[in-house]
């Protein structure tokens, strides 16, 4: 099999020239520039890069063909994720959790073995461009990810640090619930005590709460949760403290993770990990959590490789099932158009 060679891409910078991958965060407090994907499942590679460069600006690949939008199947069909949903609300009525992250993955083979996942960002660059874009491409790592993440997981420099919680979606403002809200506010106050447990006290705040994004296709509510952290932290403490991500698990997390567990059938993988860069020289990083994310699994013993994709939403007593299967329909469809082989055709038919 053909292996592209490793890389990394985020905020028009290129890493090349693979030197060291690790799994151990304290790395990430040494020197040089790493590249970041840490797993839902609690899977962290840290790859680190000998060469950094400026990226020219992204054009259209030609060299990406995605799925066949047909082929594409759900870990959870309709009837499934609404009974999951059912279940979110027996276990918010027993008192054991007030918001659960109910996520389903998506997948669909690849035409080409060959497939490159740093092809397929700069596809989405130019058709659907997010705040936290990248690639991550360590093929002999089983590391094959390309993120249009509009979410800020943490972005540090130095001693300070900030998370940007997303909790409320819809097609347009006007159609934000108080529900959405409501949700926002549960996930915001999961992550001041989050960041709170390896931040110096007194230094946790609020500086935005469900302020209102337009995205490609939606809007969102988005919150900015800052701190300073205490002595002696660095990003071992930091990751240990706030992963996985409030917003994809739900509250409190302990339980939401265990709603988790037993309801989802597949496992998230990347999706709604972290993924992004750490410069340990200059003391600064920005991890993205890994939503409106794909990678590509060449785990198949018998089948070519998949490419996958993952959908979610916040579910709270007030949430209605149908509704809620419904969001992670908008949240998906979009991307898996654009990441499709029809979806090309569509755009360019469009123009």
């Amino acid at each position: 099999m053909y292996e592209h060679p490793p890389l990394a891409r985020f905020g028009g910078m290129l890493a090349t020239d693979l030197v060291d991958v690790t799994d151990d965060p304290a790395a990430l407090d040494s020197e040089g520039w790493w590249a970041v994907v840490a797993g839902f499942e609690g899977r962290l590679v840290c790859a680190r890069f000998a060469t950094l460069r400026t990226a020219p600006a992204a054009r259209p690949s030609a060299r990406w063909r995605g799925p066949d939008p047909a082929d594409w199947a759900s870990s959870l069909d309709r009837d499934a994720y609404v009974a999951g949903v059912a279940a979110v609300h027996d276990r918010i009525a027993a008192g054991e959790v007030y918001q659960v992250n109910l996520c389903r993955v998506l997948s669909a083979p690849l035409p080409e073995p060959a497939a490159d996942i740093d092809a397929l960002r700069a596809h989405l660059a130019t058709r659907h461009p997010a705040r936290y874009a990248g690639s991550v491409r360590l093929p002999a790592h089983g590391v094959e990810v390309a993120t249009a993440s509009p979410e800020l997981y943490l972005r540090r420099d130095g001693a300070l640090v900030e998370s940007g919680p997303i909790k409320g979606t819809a097609r347009t403002a006007e159609l934000l619930l108080p529900k959405d809200r409501a949700e926002n506010v549960m996930i915001v106050d999961l992550v001041r005590n989050d960041l709170g447990a390896v931040c110096a006290p007194g230094t946790v705040a609020v500086p935005q709460l469900c302020g209102p994004e337009e995205y490609p296709g939606l809007v969102h509510l988005v919150s900015r949760v800052t701190g300073r952290l205490a002595e002696g932290a660095g990003w071992p403490e930091l990751l240990a403290h706030t992963f996985p991500p409030g917003s994809v698990t739900g509250a409190p997390k302990s339980s939401a993770l265990r709603a988790i567990a037993a309801l989802e059938t597949a496992p998230r993988g990347p999706y709604c990990g972290g993924v992004g860069w750490v410069d340990a020289d200059q003391g600064v990083g920005e991890l993205a959590v890994a939503i409106r994310t794909f990678w590509i699994d060449r785990a198949g013993p018998d089948e070519g490789p998949r490419l996958c994709f993952g959908a979610g939403a916040g579910i709270t007593w007030d949430s209605d099932p149908a509704g809620e299967w419904a969001e992670t329909v908008l949240k998906a469809e979009r991307l898996l158009r654009v990441a499709s082989v029809r979806g090309e055709r569509e755009e360019a038919n469009a123009r």
